[in-house]
């Protein structure tokens, strides 16, 4: 596939296109499955200001969204951490989640153990691998799930009551990483309702009803309900894109 995801933000003074490329790699890759470039534009008159390392942009972006729906959703007393999948999204995920919670205890489990193994001697902290995502996700409080599976890896009867997910796998209408079990019993957030109804399996399949989007939480128009057991189904926006990548051109331009 190749997207194009078009922004403007006036509050940022900013607009861009990002440019993605994603291929379903069939054996282990060196090649990441998502490539990306973003194009920030001056809005003034057009003109090309900067190409940046989208890919970057993306993982870093995806995981403070995940960050931000946790701190709002997540139980009072969240001690263990889990995440499926090793990947991009994986190490970009757990550098913020390392940087802005506290947990007890990480467990991670990916389809090919050993990208597991090599997750958890590449990053800085006591990381468990786990044979089976049944016995990473058993008890954790906060699970991310960042696979390329096209069924279901996670189940409700797995899921501690009052558990917190970030889905971040899973991005068409046909794929799923969470069965209908969990998406029907949690309260389920999405980043944008419109994109959730036309790209998510998780969502389109189950026919689980969307509560609110992660803005309206943000917002206080929505209530956040931390003691619920809550699904955050993230799909990326490009406006997220947009303000990152101004974001980081405003930091190079002031010579940080």
């Amino acid at each position: 596939f190749l997207g194009v995801m078009p922004a403007y933000s006036a509050a940022d003074d900013a607009l861009t296109t990002k440019l993605v490329t994603f291929y379903e790699h069939k054996k282990d890759s060196s090649v990441p499955s998502h490539q990306a470039t973003v194009l920030l534009f001056d809005p003034r008159n057009g003109s090309l200001k900067a190409v940046l390392d989208g890919s970057v942009i993306t993982a870093k972006r995806t995981a403070a969204v995940s960050a931000i729906a946790t701190k709002l959703l997540m139980p009072a007393f969240a001690e263990v951490l889990c995440i499926l999948g090793a990947g991009v999204q994986a190490y970009s995920h757990y550098d913020i989640f390392m940087e802005l919670f506290t947990f007890k205890e990480v467990r991670i489990w990916n389809r090919t153990k050993e990208k597991a193994v090599k997750f958890a001697n590449s990053v800085n902290g006591p990381v468990q691998v786990c044979s089976s995502a049944q016995e990473a996700v058993t008890g954790a409080d906060v699970i991310i799930t960042v696979t390329m599976a096209t069924t279901p890896i996670l189940f409700g009867d797995w899921v501690k009551p009052g558990a917190h997910i970030n889905a971040v796998g899973a991005s068409r209408p046909d794929w799923r990483e969470l069965d209908d079990e969990l998406m029907k019993d949690s309260v389920l957030f999405v980043d944008s309702r419109e994109a959730a109804l036309t790209e998510s399996g998780d969502v389109i399949l189950s026919g689980a009803e969307i509560f609110a989007e992660l803005g309206e939480v943000v917002k206080g128009t929505k209530p956040a309900l931390p003691e619920k057991t809550t699904v955050f189904k993230s799909l990326g926006m490009a406006v997220e894109d947009t303000v990152a990548a101004k974001f980081v051109y405003d930091s190079w331009s002031a010579g940080n």
